[in-house]
């Protein structure tokens, strides 16, 4: 969906201008995925008008596959107004036209598995659980156990803005559990199931395999449960027998959680938004990468930071350049996040005193140190 700034900080009626952007959570990830060098497809459902046209130009800008995102000639684009205040702050105003919206008329009929089943990853909100019952129909159908499914993916991202029926704890909680790896804020997850401490919320959604817990600047908090082993075939001798014979190995139960916790840097915010797509966006490419637990939380802190020292929801992409891959190939990853990566390996101390501002993007000199207090 489109979105609209604030010139100025205020309340909504007393702005007097606004500024065209790009936003909606799905977009948001897959426009920091491409921008740190990952293969990303946008799937969705736009307005055949101006604003339909602005956003999948923009989104396409980024590196993302809209080879998918169909148009619709009959609904429009959806847009939403914000103050420049952060989202938990009791002065934030938000106001959403998205009812009739081209993207609430998605669905299992307009939305085929087929355009996602090639994914290792399938990322998924909440919000568009909200938008219709069609829509909640379709994040059903995506989140369906199924032989061969990609990773699933979900933020839970509660827009209480958008949720009419007053079902949400009900709905978004029973597509957490048929998720893979699960997102959740603790205001979120306190607002919608009376919890908020990280273990009590994972006693909630026992389901994922992964579970991230945001706490904003007190970091983030990753339940991981081990992937099961398949059930094994064998070579075992009989009773009385010299002779082997195949038996049945039935595979171990699954392992108790491995919990990490990794603080968040400090950041000089620019603006106030962003930060949960931004974090997903940062774990996630850390999950494509296989790099370990506490990498994909840092990369996820440092996506998120990207996106808190600009004035919009995401960064422009950085310049990018080629980089050999281990097959040889050119792949185009921008510089940032080989500065990314030096800064998600230092150690604890020099990790707890990073400090980051706006331009820490900008790949630094030989001479440029990591900002501390």
């Amino acid at each position: 969906m489109v979105t609209f700034l604030p010139a100025r900080p205020g309340r909504l009626a007393d702005v007097p201008a606004f500024t065209r952007a790009i936003g909606g959570a799905e977009s948001n990830v897959a426009c920091a995925l491409a921008a740190a060098g990952h293969r990303a497809r946008w799937v969705g459902r736009v307005g055949r008008d101006g604003f339909g046209d602005h956003l999948v130009e923009t989104i396409a800008g980024y590196g993302v596959d809209v080879g998918a995102v169909r148009r619709d000639p009959h609904r429009p684009t959806g847009v939403y107004f914000r103050t420049a205040t952060d989202r938990a702050a009791d002065a934030h105003e938000v106001v959403y036209y998205r009812a009739g919206s081209a993207a609430s008329a998605m669905s299992p009929a307009t939305v085929p598995y087929s355009s996602v089943a090639d994914a290792r990853i399938l990322h998924l909100t909440g919000i568009t659980a909200a938008l219709s019952a069609d829509c909640l129909a379709l994040m059903r159908e995506l989140t369906a156990p199924r032989p061969g499914r990609p990773l699933v993916s979900f933020d839970v991202n509660h827009r209480p803005g958008l949720w009419r029926r007053g079902d949400a704890a009900d709905v978004l909680l029973g597509l957490a559990r048929r998720a893979d790896l699960v997102f959740v804020g603790a205001d979120e997850a306190e607002t919608l199931w009376g919890v908020a401490d990280p273990a009590a919320v994972r006693a909630v959604l026992p389901e994922p395999a992964g579970l991230v817990v945001k706490a904003g600047g007190e970091g983030a908090v990753l339940f991981e449960r081990p992937a099961p082993r398949a059930d094994t075939v064998t070579r075992v001798p009989a009773p009385g027998a010299d002779t082997p014979t195949r038996a049945h190995v039935p595979a171990p139960a699954p392992g108790a959680d491995t919990v990490t916790h990794v603080p968040a840097p400090r950041v000089d915010v620019v603006a106030p938004v962003g930060a949960g797509d931004a974090f997903a966006a940062g774990f996630l490419s850390g999950t494509l990468r296989g790099l370990d637990a506490r990498a994909r939380l840092r990369h996820g802190h440092l996506m998120a930071a990207a996106a808190l020292t600009v004035p919009g929801d995401l960064a422009f992409p950085p310049a990018r350049h080629p980089a050999p891959t281990p097959h040889g190939a050119a792949a185009r990853r921008p510089s940032w996040i080989d500065h990314a990566d030096r800064l998600a390996a230092l150690d604890e101390a020099d990790w707890g005193t990073l400090h980051l501002g706006p331009g820490w993007t900008v790949h630094p000199g030989p001479d440029q140190e990591v900002r501390t207090p």
